[in-house]
């Protein structure tokens, strides 16, 4: 049955390319209210495509940008798939190339905002779904597609809109495109994704900036004071020392490690693209399980005192820093967060005071691979790809597919085929025709693998 489905796949390559342009000429920029009707188009045109599919789709309403939702097929496997239409903003629109909404191909490469992020990875798994239908009548398995309108703006009503429609959302196992390959000719499932905890301090002292000659070594400055705090967060071998910060983190499974073992990566020369030679971070970790399976605490801004050209003698007021902390395994974020505080707070002179403000909270997600779904999407892609795709983590956190956990009770799968070099977010933003076409052929695989392991 898949045969003909990868053949039919090859023939539309090109009608294929043209519905993605179409796509791509929406200016559908979520967090611009300016682009509030090219996002309803988005939504519009996506429903009408699924709709010539036989699949009963339609834009819903929120109190932002539409969500659409479609159902089709019948018996076997119940999967759900998530994708986003909404872009980026532009911005610098004179470093592009050419118009970012109006795609062009070149070097085998589709360029224009949404090719990678997210529009070109969404139309992979549509585009399989299509072959499908027009080789056999009828999708493999029963499917839900779910495609967001505001992913590029924080979802702010993408968890009310799962827990009001739970009940018709709800599958065996959600299905998500926004991720990476390993490498161009290394498929990936990413399987771990890091948690995020977001603090800002606001260290105070004196009532008001003074002058440091006349108060210097006599008044507490807070910006010494906050820099000291933050140096105490690592030790001399780079663990975070927040007092329980390791109570909930795992060792990495012998077999991932062994998988992870085998990947083409090289540290020496990860670190060297951005300009560095050593890694920091835990003396005893190798880089991948740095990035993709370890805890991380990461001072990400600093301001106290006077910052302007020139040369102002002040001493502080106040000092503020922002700290991020990426968690992995069973980490509680909210634990964390008090553990982290009260550190702050012990570490204080007399003289000074803390205040606390919140940046968000989410757990890891760590998807189970003994389901046998896991494994059988694996085989899928390693016979698309040259070579054996890999059970692989995330530096990054990915919120849906913990609230596809948290409010819908399913796992998800994440298999994507962007690179790292896709320059998402960023101007003459590209996807490459080998992670069309080949991701178009993977999501049938992975149809077919699945259906029938189900059915088995």
């Amino acid at each position: 049955m898949l045969t003909p489905v990868l053949d039919r796949i090859d023939a539309d390559l090109p009608a294929a390319l043209d519905r993605l342009q179409t796509f791509l000429r929406i200016p559908s920029i979520s967090t611009d209210p300016a682009y509030a009707e090219k996002c309803a188009d988005a939504a519009a045109w996506l429903a009408t495509d699924l709709q010539t599919l036989g699949i009963e789709a339609s834009p819903r309403p929120t109190e932002g940008h539409p969500m659409v939702v479609g159902h089709g097929g019948d018996g076997g496997p119940h999967l759900l798939f998530y994708g986003h239409y909404d872009v980026q903003p532009v911005d610098p629109l004179e470093l592009w190339s050419h118009d970012p909404f109006e795609p062009i191909i070149e070097d085998d490469m589709i360029r224009g905002r949404g090719a990678s992020d997210d529009k070109g990875q969404l139309m992979t798994f549509v585009e399989a779904c299509r072959a499908w239908v027009a080789v056999h009548g009828a999708l493999p398995c029963q499917l839900t597609l779910l495609f967001e309108g505001e992913e590029e703006s924080g979802s702010p009503f993408l968890i009310p809109f799962l827990k009001d429609n739970a009940d018709e959302l709800r599958a065996d196992l959600a299905l998500i495109c926004d991720t990476t390959m390993f490498n161009k000719e290394t498929p990936a499932i990413t399987t771990m994704l890091r948690g995020l905890l977001g603090e800002e301090i606001v260290v105070t002292g004196p009532s008001r900036d003074l002058h440091s000659g006349a108060y210097g070594g006599a008044a507490a400055n807070p910006a010494r004071i906050l820099c000291k705090i933050l140096a105490s967060l690592h030790d001399e071998t780079g663990r975070v020392t927040v007092p329980g910060f390791y109570d909930s983190v795992p060792e990495l499974d012998p077999a991932l490690a062994e998988q992870w073992s085998k990947l083409d990566f090289n540290a020496d020369a990860f670190l060297s693209e951005v300009g560095l030679s050593h890694p920091a971070g835990e003396q005893d970790r190798t880089a991948l399980e740095m990035i993709w399976s370890r805890p991380t605490c990461e001072i990400n801004g600093l301001n106290s005192g006077y910052t302007g050209d020139g040369f102002k003698t002040v001493l502080p007021s106040q000092a503020t820093a922002k700290v991020s902390f990426r968690l992995v395994g069973q980490q509680d974020p909210h634990v964390i967060r008090t553990a982290f505080r009260q550190m702050v707070t012990e570490a204080l002179p007399p003289d000074c005071t803390a205040a606390f403000h919140d940046h968000g909270a989410s757990p890891a997600s760590i998807m189970s691979t003994s389901d046998p779904a896991f494994e059988a999407a694996r085989q899928a892609l390693s016979d698309e790809w040259p070579n054996e795709a890999a059970f692989v983590g995330a530096g990054g956190s990915i919120p849906i597919a913990g609230y596809f956990r948290d409010y819908l009770g399913m796992d998800a799968l994440l298999a994507g085929f962007a690179r790292n070099d896709n320059q998402i977010h960023s101007p003459n933003e590209k996807y490459d025709m080998d992670s069309f076409h080949k991701g178009i052929r993977s999501w049938a695989r992975i149809l077919s693998a699945l259906s029938q392991k189900k059915a088995s």
